[in-house]
């Protein structure tokens, strides 16, 4: 591995903190410290804080990646092809490929609901800022989230290295998670930007289930999941059914005692199988994915009501 690579890593941790905290500093002299009235959410950061730490720490000894990167090495072992990392070509090949697992796993992750009880932890801040950044849960090595990662390996790529890389992804995104960042040009047609992730963050009826991307947002673009910032809607941060308060295990595992509860309630085996891989807000016979809540706004919004256009005049000789 590239000793740059290494060093980044190695000081990541530091940086993220730090920025993180400059950025709460200069937020609450323009703003002020009241939550309630828009002010900076230090209770909330430190929420994020803590989740960050005892992710990196404790349950990195405690859930160490052995059992899925026991499975990448056995895929890389008999890999179909061996992709050239001598090569520039072979480092392209290995960011697109984790770029596109990265989208797909993203997509998962908002998309079934087995993968959003640990996700959603990344959504529940009510502000969007820096420290939001690093609020991830401390289930996704349980619930699977390097499964998607799995095809990389097989097709050639050495694994530390597609991990190294998905390190990466997620630490270009930290700077994203901000809102004074303005749209950057040209750049929103290739980059996942601060613009593109404040949608991706945001609970708007229009802007849920977009811009899944990590670095780049051409895979949106190319799957039809972008969704622009719209200057007439500022995005609403947060869930949709909001967690209000700061108790951590509501944060952290709440939405896994909803899934827990609906389990508990369900009639058949068919069923379960909807809670657990369906999109959040399934029910039977109707709930609140998406697709619901968007069909029930088209219905109740009024069609517009048009005149009789005017005739035309008559021509004169």
């Amino acid at each position: 591995m590239p000793p740059l690579l290494i060093t980044i890593l190695k000081l990541s941790v530091v940086t993220v903190l730090l920025c993180s905290l400059a950025e709460a500093v200069v937020l609450s002299l323009r703003r002020g410290v009241n939550a309630a009235t828009g002010g900076y959410d230090w209770k909330a950061a430190g929420i994020s804080v803590f989740d960050f730490l005892v992710r990196e720490y404790p349950l990195r000894w405690l859930l160490p990646l052995g059992f899925w990167l026991g499975w990448m090495d056995w895929l890389y072992a008999h890999r179909l092809f061996t992709v050239r990392m001598d090569h520039w070509s072979g480092w392209v090949a290995a960011f697109l490929a984790q770029e596109f697992c990265y989208y797909g796993y993203h997509r998962a992750a908002h998309r079934v609901r087995w993968f959003w009880c640990t996700h959603s932890i990344h959504h529940t801040p009510n502000q969007l800022n820096l420290s939001a950044a690093y609020r991830f849960g401390w289930t996704g090595k349980l619930t699977g989230t390097l499964a998607f990662f799995l095809l990389p390996p097989l097709l050639g790529l050495p694994p530390r290295l597609v991990l190294v890389l998905f390190t990466l992804n997620l630490l270009y995104q930290f700077w994203i998670h901000a809102t004074w960042i303005p749209r950057l040009g040209p750049l929103e047609w290739l980059l996942n930007t601060p613009s593109a992730h404040r949608v991706h963050h945001a609970s708007n009826l229009a802007y849920l289930d977009g811009n899944y991307g990590g670095v780049l947002i051409v895979f949106d673009r190319l799957f039809g999941t972008f969704i622009p910032e719209r200057a007439e809607e500022p995005p609403r941060y947060g869930l949709v059914h909001p967690v209000h308060g700061h108790n951590l295990l509501q944060i952290e595992f709440g939405q896994w005692k909803a899934l827990w509860q609906d389990l508990r309630r369900a009639r058949s085996v068919g069923e379960m199988l909807g809670y657990l891989w369906r999109p959040p807000g399934w029910r039977p016979g109707g709930g609140d994915t998406t697709e619901e809540l968007r069909a029930r706004a088209a219905a109740a919004t009024p069609l517009p009501t048009t005149e009789p256009a005017a005739p035309l005049p008559l021509a004169t000789p």
